[in-house]
């Protein structure tokens, strides 16, 4: 199967209730080393890679992770609630988050994921756009496909005279506080009037919940643009914009160009992981280009799901694991981030 097969798949599944039920093998109970039941929820961001995970960790060592695609905003919610082993989610948690459950999270990045921008206009393949502009397009002030800023951009494209209509999510998303965390560093008047976070109020546009719920949006509105993670866009045939850089340069979402947009960042050996990487500096970086986490206890209760989910983390940061993440266009974590990742994970309990 292809990587856009696969891609395509899980996008399909996500669609049908964003919920992954590995493949059946023992549920939980039992003693430590029986197959257990593991639950969790959160980010639709990472969803591909992760659903490829569990299914792997499944087959090698009979622990079924089942996992709900239902957003950052909600991931975080149900692990707050302690309805979930493990939460998961694009924008970490905010100092209030954390207070409100006593401190006992702990973020470990797990992948490297770009959000792009991506439209339906016939005849038009290829785009390119600056952090300004697409501010203007998301707060109304630019309505039109052929609006002089957009020309100017997109010398020698035939951009026509219709209505450019603006898809954003509806649910609270960490792809959300991605792209909208970028647009606050670019655009004074977005930060002033918008500002980031996982849920705010969209100026104009029309919602999609999930990326899987924009994607399919963008599928069937011509003349509407909008941004979901990579690996949705390309699953689907959509085409992704080259986008402005700070150090000038017009970089299309890769795996080069994320991992260019991490290249410069570093973690002290108490960090607790919450970075953000969007408009980062250097030639080739992608601008918006985030880690993405996984929302652990501390502490678990039960011994054997703590020592289960601790199997999965080690898993996780193999080589084997991150060239998974690599098939479906998610940047493994840098190798310094891999050892602190180990160390953090080694302290679980």
């Amino acid at each position: 199967m292809s990587v856009r097969e696969v891609g395509r798949s899980m996008v399909h599944v996500a669609a049908l209730g964003g919920i992954l039920v590995a493949a059946a093998c023992g549920g939980g109970g039992g003693g430590e080393g029986s197959p257990q039941m593991l639950t969790g929820a959160g980010a639709t961001f990472p969803y591909p890679v992760y659903s490829k995970w569990f299914h792997a960790f499944n087959q090698a060592t009979g622990h079924q992770i089942n996992y709900q695609s239902v957003g950052s905003g909600a991931g975080v919610k149900q692990f707050a609630e302690n309805t979930v082993d493990f939460g998961a989610t694009d924008g970490p948690m905010t100092d209030d988050e954390i207070a409100a459950v006593g401190g006992k999270v702990l973020h470990i990045p797990t992948v490297l994921g770009a959000v792009a921008l991506t439209w339906n206009l016939p005849g038009v393949t290829a785009l390119r756009l600056d952090g300004p502009a697409v501010a203007d397009i998301f707060q109304g002030r630019i309505t039109k496909w052929n609006d002089p800023r957009l020309v100017a951009l997109n010398p020698g494209t035939a951009l026509p005279d219709r209505e450019l209509i603006v898809v954003h999510r509806s649910d609270g998303s960490g792809t959300s506080f991605i792209f909208t965390d970028y647009l606050a560093k670019v655009s004074p008047a977005w930060k002033s009037s918008v500002g980031a976070g996982k849920s705010i109020a969209w100026p104009v546009g029309l919602g999609g919940k999930g990326n899987e719920g924009v994607t399919q949006q963008i599928k069937q509105v011509e003349g509407s643009l909008g941004y979901v993670e990579l690996i949705y866009a390309m699953s689907n045939s959509l085409p992704s914009a080259a986008l402005k850089n700070s150090n000038g340069d017009f970089v299309m979402p890769t795996l080069e160009s994320v991992s260019a947009a991490a290249a410069g960042t570093t973690f002290g050996p108490d960090t607790d992981f919450r970075v953000s990487i969007t408009d980062a500096a250097g030639a080739g970086a992608y601008p918006i280009s985030s880690f993405t986490w996984l929302l652990v206890h501390p502490t678990l209760p039960d011994a054997a799901k703590a020592k289960a989910l601790h199997q999965f983390l080690d898993w996780m940061v193999t080589p084997e694991a991150m060239a998974m993440a690599a098939e479906l266009h998610y940047a493994p974590l840098p190798a310094p981030v891999v050892e602190l990742v180990k160390t953090r994970i080694a302290t679980l309990q």
